[in-house]
């Protein structure tokens, strides 16, 4: 400690070699057998050759690009696809019925290729147009994603009680379960937390509440315990602290045992991780392949079983055909040339990140007893409970950027104004859009403050931003 003490100069240890996350979770510059925790390690055998869903998403309004853009990137090394619907075509392929989702999907083998939709509030609709197009095939690998309490966080206001579109969903879930008996039914993601500025504890809790408010919906709605655990997919966003990213991605599964011990059931957890928005630059957006790749990184080395990585160019746009070929081949380079999921659960045995997915698991189940505590996740929606938690952690994040304490790898104050621009495609949404089928529900509208999405370098971009 002596020679510790002498290099850093007078600077504390504590200040100088100890950081601390959003999270409060102290990271330390060394960990020791007396760090080991016992944490549930996931030893699965996994495909060789494809050890995780490699999933590319598609959201061009035009439903023909769209089925285009998905037809290469199955051509060309992705397995499945999310499909972003809106009507409008602003923030999706504009598809606002069966053959409008019948053309962006042209071409794609709905028993062989998995289909996950991202569709908010439309999501029980969507997700009956696409058990349409498989022609009941039962062993079809749909991912219907119906996940109306994100759309409720987000928007802050349901087109009719929240709890009518929960019912919707379990009950358009549970049908459509008796057909498809490998589909997953539901989404349940803290994503809107992240993508608002929260920490990865305060995403996880709000993932478990959501996973356990429906699986109870699906209970209801008439299926067991065990089968209800069974169809829910847990989502998990990732930025580029990959080492907390691989501990995050372990502590889901442990949140998840968890919740399904306790419910009597045995379900193994289905992860599906997605490439943090929020992390994303506008300026010098090439240095977005870095994030992009330790995010990946994360998710193959924490074990997710799906991995959907964005483009570099999300934050100004729709990518170009070399903007998702530059997304499939970082998944591909992590997968066949740096052979990532080889080994299951590589992370196992390291003090440091058995210690630090602990630590996020416990940290989370503490916030996921305060959500039911409140109510379940609805109530704390509604109360403005965690917007508050939400909007406290991202202020405190924006105020450790803005005086450096924190740093964004590749954001400069100073950018270099002579930097090539990235393309983007620049399609005119209003050129698609179709006629959006009503999906309001009887009652009043439900209200919460809404989770706004931020990118943290927006404040360091100027009028680029």
């Amino acid at each position: 400690m002596a020679l510790v003490e002498k290099t850093l100069k007078g600077q504390a240890f504590d200040e100088a070699l100890i950081t601390p996350t959003p999270d409060g979770i102290a990271i330390r510059p060394l960990y020791t057998a007396q760090d080991g925790v016992m944490v549930a390690r996931d030893l699965r055998a996994r495909d060789a050759e494809r050890p995780w869903d490699l999933r590319m998403r598609a959201a061009h309004p035009d439903p023909r690009q769209a089925a285009a853009e998905i037809m290469k990137d199955l051509e060309n090394g992705a397995a499945s696809v999310l499909l972003a619907l809106d009507p409008a075509g602003l923030n999706g392929v504009a598809a606002g019925s069966t053959q409008d989702l019948a053309q962006a999907l042209n071409g794609v083998l709905l028993d062989l290729a998995p289909v996950a939709l991202d569709a908010g509030f439309l999501g029980p609709k969507a997700a009956d147009w696409l058990g349409t197009l498989a022609k009941a095939a039962p062993n079809a690998p749909l991912a219907f994603h119906m996940d109306p309490l994100t759309a409720f966080a987000q928007a802050g206001a349901s087109p009719g009680p929240i709890e009518g579109h929960l019912v919707s969903a379990a009950t358009v879930g549970a049908r459509l379960a008796q057909t498809y008996a490998k589909a997953g039914l539901m989404l349940a993601t803290g994503r809107a937390v992240h993508e608002a500025g929260g920490s990865n504890t305060e995403e996880l809790a709000v993932m478990a509440a959501c996973a356990l408010a429906y699986a109870k919906a699906l209970v209801r709605a008439g299926l067991s315990m065990q089968e209800a655990f069974s169809r829910i997919v847990l989502g998990v966003s990732l930025d580029a602290e990959y080492f907390t990213g691989v501990a995050k991605v372990r502590a889901v599964r442990a949140l998840w045992a968890r919740i399904t011990d306790a419910c009597g059931v045995s379900v193994p957890a289905v992860i599906e991780v997605r490439s943090s928005q929020r992390m994303l630059t506008r300026a010098d957006a090439w240095t977005n392949l870095l994030r992009l790749t330790s995010a990946g990184f994360a998710g193959a080395v924490g074990g997710a079983d799906v991995v959907q990585l964005g483009a570099f160019s999300d934050a100004l746009g729709l990518p170009t055909a070399f903007g998702r070929r530059q997304a499939r081949n970082t998944q591909l380079v992590l997968m066949e040339e740096s052979h990532l999921g080889r080994v299951a659960d590589p992370a196992g045995g390291s003090w440091y990140l058995d210690s630090l997915t602990d630590q996020l698991a416990r940290a989370a189940w503490v916030g996921f007893q305060a959500i039911e505590a409140a109510g379940g996740v609805i109530a704390a929606l509604e109360s403005g409970l965690i917007a508050d938690i939400v909007g406290a952690t991202r202020a405190a994040q924006e105020a450790a950027f803005a005086d450096k304490s924190r740093k964004i790898l590749g954001v400069t104050a100073f950018p270099n104004a002579d930097d090539k621009p990235v393309e983007v495609a620049t399609p005119n949404p209003a050129d698609f859009a179709v006629d959006a089928p009503s999906v309001r529900l009887p009652g009043p509208d439900s209200r919460c403050p809404p989770l706004s999405p931020i990118r943290f370098s927006a404040a360091f971009e100027g009028a680029q931003a």
